[in-house]
């Protein structure tokens, strides 16, 4: 008989609004999966405006090297955001006992709504509405949850505005969400693309499950894998850092079709006026700003 695998909780004590930015930085190497709870067995609950990540990885890959890797992916997190309550986050490692920590968080993980969209895990087993578009996404730290506030606005403007035969691009696809979605509300080709390695696996692996693989693509990099042959798109999304809007405006704006629209998001509100005015000096229009929480999303089209 093979011995139980010891496991070492990592969990991470992150500002209410960060999760899932934050959750991307504990997917690497055996940590593969990671989950938002409260708390766990023995420890306190978090301070007040904070929420508790957890991720577990087997004691055997628990090496200096690996805490140190941590560490470094948090803080350019930190640098990279310029955030500055994601500043030295808490991170602590708890030797577990032998149990199947890597699966066993999926008991506590449950479904929710976004307007007409149902995201489901695989294993969910209850019922939905007879009118429910169903996203079935295997939620983790490299897929991100699908409920930081960006995602859930831009899940929103896709269902209000999405018609049914457009060509979508999706700057800084991460897992694929957006992507999957625009596919399942009926676009005809969406392409996506992402600076993180693991971006495209897993944007490819969610369309699969979805279904909508023949009808999406993901590359792995920045603006410089778009070619000239892409586009223009009749949709283009970004839910993204701020600064790279900012940065990205005019490369944005010259994917989009004359008559197309796009949706930016991924902006905290302190950022929103230099956003703004980056957006409207790319030739651009912005027809709603959409606040929830401390993020902002704009929404608009083509002067």
């Amino acid at each position: 008989m093979t011995d139980p695998v010891a496991w070492t909780e990592v969990r991470v004590e992150v500002p209410q609004g960060w999760q899932e930015l934050v959750a991307s930085c504990l997917a690497f190497g055996p940590c593969t999966t990671v989950s938002l709870d409260n708390t766990s067995i023995g420890q306190d609950d978090p301070a007040p405006g904070f929420e508790t990540l957890r991720t577990f990885l087997p004691s055997a890959d628990d090496t200096p090297a690996l805490r140190d890797q941590l560490h470094d992916h948090l803080r350019a997190l930190a640098e990279r955001s310029g955030a500055k309550e994601l500043e030295n986050l808490s991170v602590r490692f708890t030797p577990l006992p032998a149990e199947d920590y890597a699966t066993s968080w999926k008991k506590s993980w449950k479904p929710f709504r976004v307007g007409g969209l149902a995201v489901i895990p695989p294993w969910f087993e209850g019922e939905t509405r007879p009118d429910d578009r169903i996203l079935r996404l295997e939620p983790g730290g490299a897929f991100g949850s699908g409920r930081h506030a960006t995602t859930r606005m831009c899940l929103m403007v896709l269902q209000e505005r999405m018609g049914g035969g457009e060509r979508v691009l999706d700057a800084g696809s991460g897992s694929g969400i957006l992507s999957v979605t625009a596919a399942l509300l009926g676009a005809d080709t969406v392409l996506g693309f992402d600076v993180d390695d693991t971006g495209p696996v897993y944007g490819n692996q969610l369309a699969r499950d979805n279904g909508v693989e023949a009808r999406c693509t993901f590359r792995r990099g920045g603006f410089e894998v778009l070619t000239p042959d892409d586009g223009p798109f009749d949709v283009v999304l970004a839910n993204i850092y701020s600064d790279v809007i900012q940065a990205q405006a005019a490369s944005l704006r010259e994917r989009l079709h004359p008559e197309g629209w796009f949706a930016f998001s991924g902006c905290p509100l302190r950022h929103a006026e230099a956003t703004r005015r980056s957006i409207l000096d790319a030739g651009l229009r912005i027809e709603r700003e959409r606040p929830r929480g401390r993020w902002m999303t704009f929404v608009g089209g083509t002067k």
